[in-house]
């Protein structure tokens, strides 16, 4: 059974940072893409970033491009999101993603994910 385990979200201001974390359990995940979605009340799950087998192909959605930056240790099947210069707009809860097809980047659609953490809740305020 996958595991997907998110922790680092939190209160903060307008300008912060913060990190996120995803630990992956269950099985081998180093030949699947990994990335982050975000869900605010009452508007849809919206993709965040993508990163493929390295670090080297990343993907990321318009709204976090520069400020964002997602990274994998594939040894300790971790995933993470660096997040900098956070904005009110970036509070959401943020979920870790499994990409559904082996040796293949993660698209942005929500489809696209086999497995999903539970969520961790990011506020900023401003």
């Amino acid at each position: 059974q996958v595991q997907l385990v998110e922790t680092g979200g939190g209160l903060v201001r307008a300008g912060d940072s913060l990190r996120l974390s995803c630990t992956a359990s269950g099985r081998s995940f180093s030949a699947y893409s990994m990335g982050w979605f975000r869900q605010a009340p009452g508007n849809e799950r919206e993709f965040v970033a993508a990163i493929g087998l390295s670090d080297g192909n990343t993907s990321y959605g318009n709204s976090v491009k520069g400020r964002f930056t997602i990274s994998r240790d594939t040894g300790k099947n971790s995933l993470y999101l660096q997040m900098d210069s956070l904005k009110p707009d970036d509070t959401a809860i943020y979920y870790c993603a499994l990409g559904r097809s082996p040796f293949r980047m993660m698209t942005d659609s929500p489809h696209d994910v086999s497995s999903w953490g539970q969520g961790t809740p990011v506020t900023v305020s401003s």
